[in-house]
């Protein structure tokens, strides 16, 4: 194991550009319109994104990166742990999956695993830094699989959006949907399902009473102490209260508080939150 050069690999959902000390590179998704085009990549100027796409009344659309952005992605990795969107938002799963082929059949020997995550942003992060841990324990290729299949079996993401219009315009939800979330004072609650659907929980009035079902909702689902990570979209205040709840619950958590790149900011628009978690 100590001999063989392994890489992590994401599409750029999981807002990440670089990790420390380890081997890792983003593929960017792009987000469309009828007047630009957005790379989600370090140049992106991702709050100008949101307002611009706050002013923007037409479709709206995002692509995943393509077979050759994956391959250079893997570099000259022997071993590629490559994690991906939830399929049913992307073709970036399917995109990774025939760059493995290729990659394996360029280069004999190497191995590539693809997961389709079933979701996005931190709780893909989450797979992520157990994939590095389990690296510095020395678990070889297959038992870092097998470790990485159970433990998706115990993470989950639960989401909080004040408008649903950037999921409408992309044809993700019903314009009905979007119209009730575009209240004032509604937030919508809801969590990506064990099928990487987006699945509406509660529609909230006011912010504070979505945290609260947020929280509430995480123990039912099993959270007990473990990892969260938090990604926000322009509204860091809400992060710090939900961060805040959490810790005064249970002590000695480690609760990470970040900002969306580009491709989760799209969706979860200005306001939003993506919590990202352990189970059990």
């Amino acid at each position: 194991m100590s001999n063989v050069t392994r890489k992590i690999v994401a599409d750029s959902s999981a807002d990440l550009l670089t990790m420390e000390n380890f081997p890792f590179a983003a593929a960017p998704l792009k987000i469309m319109t009828a007047q630009k085009e957005y790379v989600d990549d370090a140049d992106l100027d991702v709050p100008g994104m949101v307002m611009d796409l706050l002013e923007y009344d037409g479709r709206s659309s995002t692509s995943c990166p393509n077979v050759d952005e994956y391959l250079a992605a893997f570099g000259d990795a022997e071993e590629v742990f490559c994690i991906t969107i939830t399929a049913t938002l992307s073709g970036s799963y399917n995109a990774a999956v025939l760059a493995k082929e290729a990659y394996e059949e360029q280069h004999p020997g190497r191995r590539v695993f693809v997961l389709n995550s079933l979701t996005t942003g931190p709780e893909m992060a989450l797979v992520m830094d157990k994939i590095v841990e389990w690296t510095k324990e020395g678990l070889d290729f297959d038992a870092t699989v097998a470790a990485i299949e159970h433990y998706v079996k115990h993470t989950g993401l639960l989401f909080m959006l004040e408008s649903m219009k950037n999921l409408a315009n992309n044809g993700r939800v019903s314009p009905m949907a979007a119209r009730i979330a575009s209240i004032v004072g509604i937030r919508v609650v809801g969590k990506a399902s064990d099928q990487g659907d987006l699945e509406v929980l509660k529609k909230c009035r006011g912010e504070k009473k979505a945290l609260e079902f947020i929280a509430e909702r995480m123990r039912e689902l099993g959270y007990k102490g473990g990892r969260v990570k938090i990604a926000h979209c322009l509204n860091e205040n809400a992060g710090l209260s939900l961060k805040n709840r959490l810790q005064k619950e249970f002590h000695n958590i480690k609760v990470e508080l970040y900002k969306c790149g580009g491709l989760c900011s799209f969706y979860a628009e200005k306001g939003g939150l993506l919590i990202g978690f352990e189970k059990g």
